[in-house]
């Protein structure tokens, strides 16, 4: 693929990749400003690495060429030439991805047979799994995991798919035994968020970052210094600039699909492993009240009421 080929690629497509952009994200507050402000225009004009020689380089992003040297040793490169060509690469791995994804995870069809249907459908969950656990962040998963353990409440919110997700890890927390609210409904959700504090989290889900009602219930949390959490596609989105912290998921969605089938697995997979991160720390007590859940919804038996 050539560098105008990588143009219109990303035109296409937008960038993705997880791998550099996420280690620069992990270094950047480590390094000094001057590295930070060729990281800031490399986050922010990829493809421009592309075009422009390393002078160019310094001077649109305001630094000098010794810092775009560090920034790439900072980050495992020998210089700009093993950056370029790792960049390169991850695009035209993603360019076939993407490719063979437009067939394979292909959207539904009236003549589909039942076995291609259950192939793309199983194809594609398993795919949103992989692409997201290649974007887990361990340091950031236990950070998020201590603030919801030791929050007064933990308000969750969702609409749609995104809110079947947020509807599921309630119920998770909620035998946990942990003070949790969820509602699909907004304006309760507005009530939630507008009674938050300083003192509870919010773990906000949607995957295209972009919801408008998702938006302004995260400034209403943010009003209230309530610490957020994002949990969202691999985007530069709204949501994901707004929230204190942002867990990435990523799926092969198709954009007429009907009904978000691959997204929505990948971010039942992002829950439900902060939910075992969560019951993992405090082991003894959670699995007390897992049990006494348990027990309660056992004796309900149907023969009991006859």
């Amino acid at each position: 693929m050539t560098f105008i080929g990588i143009q219109k690629y990303t035109e296409k497509y937008g960038f993705t990749m997880a791998t550099i952009e996420l280690e620069v994200k992990k270094i950047y507050p480590d390094i000094s400003k001057s590295e930070q402000r060729a990281a800031d225009f490399f986050l922010n004009n990829k493809e421009a690495i592309f075009h422009y020689p390393l002078a160019t380089l310094a001077k649109l992003s305001k630094t000098r060429k010794g810092a775009w040297v560090r920034f790439c040793k900072s980050l495992g490169y020998d210089g700009m030439k093993s950056l370029k060509n790792t960049l390169f690469n991850e695009i035209n791995n993603a360019k076939e991805e993407a490719d063979e994804n437009a067939i394979e995870f292909s959207d539904i069809h009236e003549c589909s047979s039942i076995s291609a249907i259950a192939k793309n459908v199983c194809n594609s969950s398993a795919s949103a799994i992989h692409m997201t656990y290649q974007l887990l962040d361990e340091s950031l998963l236990e950070k998020v995991a201590e603030l919801v353990i030791h929050a007064r409440s933990i308000r969750l919110f969702g609409l749609g798919a995104s809110g079947l997700v947020a509807m599921d890890l309630y119920y998770k927390l909620l035998r946990l035994g942990f003070n949790v609210t969820y509602t699909s409904d907004f304006h309760i959700s507005m009530t939630y968020a507008s009674t938050s504090t300083a003192d509870d989290i919010a773990l906000v889900f949607s995957n295209s970052g972009e919801t408008s009602e998702i938006i302004k219930t995260v400034h209403v949390l943010k009003e209230n210094h309530t610490s957020t959490v994002a949990i969202t596609k691999y985007t530069n989105n709204t949501l994901s600039k707004a929230a204190d912290y942002t867990l990435y998921m990523n799926s092969p969605e198709i954009f007429k699909r009907s009904g978000a089938m691959s997204s929505r697995i990948a971010q039942l997979c992002l829950a439900d492993v902060l939910f075992t991160v969560i019951a993992n720390r405090d082991y003894q007590k959670i699995e007390g009240n897992l049990e006494k859940s348990y027990n309660v919804v056992k004796s309900l038996s149907v023969k009991d009421h006859f």
